[in-house]
């Protein structure tokens, strides 16, 4: 790993490149395998764990405050709900809701 690093050194472009461009340069001369095997694990990685945590944070407060009266679906779709607040403030609710009662008012009962 340390061979091919100090040889990847010389045949790099004289720029500044940011990791993703220096693992496609690696991946096309395909002949550092451990860089870029060492590349690989490095963008699999996430580089926090705050959202995991956040997730499992979120679903253990739904799961004691609903769970004797909810359906394992319906918990499922209240967890992502809460995960991905960021996206459900950015939906419009109100066409959604008058979607949803222009529906409901049709049927015949």
């Amino acid at each position: 790993m340390i061979s091919e690093l100090s040889v990847m050194q010389f045949t790099l472009p004289d720029r500044t490149m940011c990791a993703m461009e220096i693992f496609h340069f690696v991946r096309d001369a395909d002949c550092y395998p451990n860089i870029s095997i060492a590349y690989r694990i490095l963008f699999t990685m996430p580089v926090i764990v705050a959202s995991a945590e956040r997730s499992f944070s979120k679903l253990n407060l739904l799961k004691n405050y609903l769970r004797s009266v909810m359906s394992q679906g319906r918990l499922n779709g209240l967890a992502a709900l809460c995960i991905e607040k960021k996206l459900l403030d950015e939906i419009d609710t109100d066409s959604i809701i008058d979607d949803f009662a222009c529906r409901n008012a049709r049927r015949k009962f």
